[in-house]
């Protein structure tokens, strides 16, 4: 049985919330120790006073990051965005590097970080998997010790495993930027929840609805959200749903559920959000194209949501499959704001990260 109990406070010690999230969870449990409790202390987006600083020194995955950080990206996120529609310059990282390691090639991540870091002031650097010494087999521990003797002062890096993120971390001394793995996209998150804060005015109950494969974009957003107060639901195959662990992380931060249900997911939806049915480097599977045929975004399904409720997908689409042209061109849509949320968000983190 699922049930979650959130406890929102705007003064709240950190030691008060463990007491309290303990104390909340041994009561409830002595009066009905067959479900599952969860309790989560949230603090609102809307009540958080930016400190001009996180904790963090890398983003490898949110799950490593606390509400108020990741709050702290949105607020600067907004502000660069601000800044940047005025046409005032904001150089924060001026003389400052970012080498961009791809091993899995992309528009979006390419484009939003080369433009972001020039914003900032500073330098992209573009390192191609396929040309560098990464690609003929040198450790990636080599690769990080030698790019921070030449004062490269940050590394985005686009790639397959998630373990390679972690091992620069791990052999470096500079920070560490995921612009996505097969596990986790850390910055896309972040794009997306700044877009639905900007359009629902808040975090704090918002319900966003994921509708397919249960892949890195799902596993990102179920963390971002819970942390943030949303409520995430995951509405996959059984065969396609995320991985039961992360899952299990995620929902010790707050309200994500998983179903095969769309009738259950849609219900009262404030945003609705698919992605590809095959992440790239992953070969077409016409069974598993058959089981994600049923978890299509179309009108009908749209119409089941709020009749406010956006649409949101984080590109590139392929339309008339897990979306039709009827609701990604609908006005609901909003995929280029969404789009456009990675530059101000990823300028957020490097920011926080390299200033």
């Amino acid at each position: 049985m699922r049930d979650t109990f959130v406890l929102r406070h705007k003064y709240i010690s950190s030691y008060s919330l463990f007491t309290i999230r303990y104390s909340l969870i041994d009561k409830r449990r002595a009066v009905s120790p067959n479900i599952n409790w969860r309790v989560h202390i949230i603090m609102d987006i809307n009540d958080y006073t930016p400190k001009g600083k996180i904790h963090n020194k890398h983003l490898l995955t949110l799950l490593d990051y606390q509400p108020c950080e990741i709050f702290e990206i949105l607020k600067l996120a907004q502000n660069l965005k601000c800044l940047l529609k005025k046409g005032k310059p904001h150089p924060y990282l001026s003389g400052k590097t970012l080498a961009m390691i791809f091993t899995k090639s992309s528009t979006r991540t390419r484009v939003s970080f080369e433009q972001g870091i020039r914003q900032l002031g500073g330098t992209p650097m573009f390192l191609s998997g396929a040309d560098i010494q990464l690609g003929r087999g040198e450790p990636i521990s080599d690769t990080v010790r030698v790019l921070q003797r030449y004062n490269v002062d940050g590394i985005m890096i686009r790639t397959f495993a998630q373990s390679d993120v972690v091992e620069l971390a791990n052999c470096g001394t500079i920070p560490i930027i995921n612009g996505l793995t097969d596990d986790f996209h850390p910055c896309q998150a972040l794009a997306d929840i700044l877009t639905v804060y900007e359009y629902c005015g808040k975090l704090s109950g918002v319900k966003l609805a994921f509708f397919g494969d249960g892949n890195n974009v799902a596993n990102s957003l179920m963390i971002a959200g819970a942390k943030t107060g949303m409520e995430v639901v995951v509405c996959s195959p059984a065969s396609h749903a995320p991985n039961p662990e992360i899952v299990k992380k995620a929902q010790e931060c707050g309200n994500v559920w998983v179903t095969d249900n769309p009738e259950a997911a849609i219900k009262g939806a404030d945003a609705v959000y698919t992605d590809v049915f095959f992440s790239m480097g992953q070969e077409i599977d016409p069974q598993k194209e058959k089981e994600l045929a049923r978890y299509q975004v179309n009108a009908e399904l749209m119409a089941k949501a709020k009749t406010s409720a956006v649409f949101m997908h984080c590109l590139p689409c392929h339309r008339g499959e897990e979306v039709t042209e009827e609701v990604i061109d609908s006005p609901r849509s909003v995929i280029f704001e969404q789009a456009e949320n990675r530059l101000h968000a990823q300028k957020a983190v490097m920011t926080l990260l390299m200033g």
